[in-house]
């Protein structure tokens, strides 16, 4: 594990400095988050549903957003915060981060060099519910305009306020092996692929949203496959390069 503190500083320091901010505010604002579907972790029930199990966290990563949202419970029942929490699933898209895979496996293709394509036990290829960024935003843009108002001011509570948690997701996963022969697609290059067992320590084998609240909710429906956003996402790529 490289640089633990890094997660704890972004993910649980960062964020209590936001909800400090946030309950002494005058009016104080509704809070909309980036959890994460790590919080699901060992959990082998999918579609994974908001009421599932989170208790077993499969990375330091998943740990402090599973942190992140118990502390934001907290400032909600605490200090009145309306705070919706929302859980993304893979995203991808144009401007990126570069340590994602379908963005690092973008740049070793092009370059010649090889991509490492991790498996589950007995061979079995891990699955991601690729999410296209224009959809997330959209959800972010849904959940903030229904979250409702904090009901505090400086920070005292003056009564109940939502305390909301959504996934957003594409809900069609996508083996990492399909994911990498679309992009070879899209490069026009075959990757030199090398595959290995993934290590038992710090991620899952597969990632799959049940979005029905969010859909009920704020109207969320995703509407780009993934085959249409790496296309996307690659003319980018070439816009960066120029």
């Amino acid at each position: 594990m490289e640089n633990p503190n890094s997660y704890i500083h972004s993910n649980i320091a960062g964020l209590v400095t936001l909800l400090e901010v946030s309950k002494n505010a005058h009016p104080q604002p509704a809070v909309v988050w980036a959890s994460s579907s790590s919080v699901y972790g060992l959990n082998e029930k999918v579609p994974f549903s908001e009421s599932d199990r989170t208790d077993r966290p499969a990375s330091l990563y998943a740990a402090t957003k599973k942190a992140g949202e118990e502390i934001t419970h907290t400032y909600n029942h605490i200090y009145g915060l309306s705070v919706t929490g929302l859980r993304f699933f893979t995203v991808y898209g144009p401007w990126g981060r570069p340590d994602m895979a379908y963005f690092s496996f973008t740049r070793n293709i092009l370059q010649g060099k090889p991509i490492t394509i991790y498996r589950g036990k007995n061979r079995v290829d891990l699955a991601r519910d690729f999410t296209y960024i224009d959809d997330v935003v959209k959800g972010c843009i849904g959940s903030l305009d229904t979250s409702g108002k904090s009901t505090g001011s400086g920070g005292k509570k003056r009564g109940p306020a939502p305390y909301r948690i959504f996934n957003l997701g594409n809900t069609s996963p996508v083996s990492v092996p399909m994911m990498v022969g679309m992009l070879e697609k899209h490069l026009k290059i075959k990757a030199k692929k090398n595959f290995v067992v993934m290590p038992g320590n710090g991620d899952v084998p597969f990632t799959h949203a049940n979005i029905s609240s969010a859909q009920k909710e704020f109207g969320y429906k995703p509407t780009t496959d993934l085959q249409t956003g790496l296309k996307k996402f690659y003319d980018s790529f070439n816009l960066e390069k120029d």
